[in-house]
């Protein structure tokens, strides 16, 4: 029994942990190094880039949650100053529950 209690344990804390690594905090570090050379990636402020639109405002043209699989495989667009970028998993749910955060359209 308590061998099987300690298997159970084991196994809730690992997946407590892999659940808990995507945060808002690492979302916003990592559009803040990758993306704010160009971009607004806050609730506030101009995008450095005029063509950059804020990421406050991406439900305009996205639904943050459908990005995963683009921000996961490859972020690609028809301009040629923009780097692709490729977010391991952890990341990409990081960037998307931190992007949802800061809309400036909320779901109601």
């Amino acid at each position: 029994m308590n061998r099987n209690f300690a298997i159970v344990l084991a196994s809730s804390l690992a997946f407590a942990g892999a659940a808990s690594a995507a945060t808002p905090e690492r979302g916003e570090a990592l559009v803040r190094l990758h993306c704010g050379g160009c971009h607004a990636v806050g609730r506030s402020g101009a995008s450095h880039e005029p063509a950059a639109p804020p990421f406050r405002e991406l439900h305009k043209r996205y639904d943050p949650e459908q990005l995963g699989e683009a921000l996961g495989e490859g972020l690609l667009t028809g301009h040629p100053m923009m780097p692709e970028f490729r977010f391991e998993p952890d990341d990409v749910q990081s960037i998307i529950i931190y992007l949802k955060s800061i809309q400036t359209k909320q779901p109601g």
